[in-house]
């Protein structure tokens, strides 16, 4: 029986892509008996494949009775373009990581939420131990305080009211009226950083960046150094640089 599942299976999925490329060629959509006859395929297997591709969101049925594409297939496209866009970025990401020994991350802010999108690491440039989610420490991370701090007040405030202000080290800011402070204290300084607030013995450097419209931060996360000061003239010149790389290589059109 396990012999047979296998082509079986494989021919179903075959099946439903001949039958996707069917529909996406009717701009007004078509009905399931002309999709049948273009697709070869028997009217019952048709209908099968249709009303599951109908349920999972790749088509969608209108009201008249004919079959377009859904707009599960345009949130995969536009998934796949944001996949194309990291892959250009990242070699920038891996240079960053080498030359400063430590590993980078690129975050971005989408529905309300700092996301990491990418980290780039190597066993000599370990990432920080991710033991809280960013998306609930952006008040404790040089990556999520950048994007605070470029953002307007009312987005800012959106924000924060959604996020506890989560102590996870003696060092993490936990009044808001302190956090907004420093976060205004010093609105034209190129880097954001944090001094153990995430995770002790870390710091962590980060800059803005943009991808189109959607605001981000690219950083990276260092030891602490009691001798060396944080950031460093190199640390935020190369982060400056790469940020400008990043925003222009995610900027293009594909």
């Amino acid at each position: 029986m396990g012999a047979q599942e296998g082509p079986t299976l494989i021919s179903s999925v075959q099946r439903a892509f001949r039958l996707l490329e069917a529909v996406g060629a009717h701009e007004g959509g078509a009905p399931a008996k002309q999709l049948a006859r273009e697709t070869g395929l028997a009217l019952a297997t048709t209908y099968h494949l249709l009303r599951t591709l109908v349920h999972d969101g790749y088509v969608r049925k209108l009201e008249d009775g004919a079959f377009v594409l859904g707009e599960r297939l345009g949130a995969l496209h536009q998934e796949s373009r944001t996949q194309a866009r990291l892959s250009r970025v990242r070699p920038v990401l891996g240079a960053l990581r080498d030359d400063l020994s430590a590993a980078a991350y690129l975050t971005f802010y989408e529905d309300g939420e700092i996301r990491v999108a990418e980290i780039v690491d190597g066993p000599r440039a370990p990432r920080a131990e991710l033991w809280v989610g960013f998306e609930d420490a952006g008040h404790a991370t040089a990556l999520g305080k950048c994007v605070l701090r470029e953002l307007d007040d009312e987005a800012r405030g959106e924000y924060l009211s959604r996020h506890p202000l989560a102590d996870l080290t003696p060092r993490t800011v936990t009044r808001r009226t302190e956090l907004l402070r420093r976060l205004d204290a010093f609105p034209d300084a190129p880097a954001v950083t944090d001094l153990e607030e995430y995770s002790l013995g870390i710091v962590c450097v980060a800059v803005p960046v943009y991808r189109g419209d959607t605001l981000g931060s690219l950083g990276v996360s260092l030891r602490m150094d009691r001798d060396r000061p944080v950031p460093d003239e190199k640390t935020v010149e190369r982060l400056l640089a790469a940020a400008d790389r990043v925003t222009r290589g995610l900027s293009l059109t594909i």
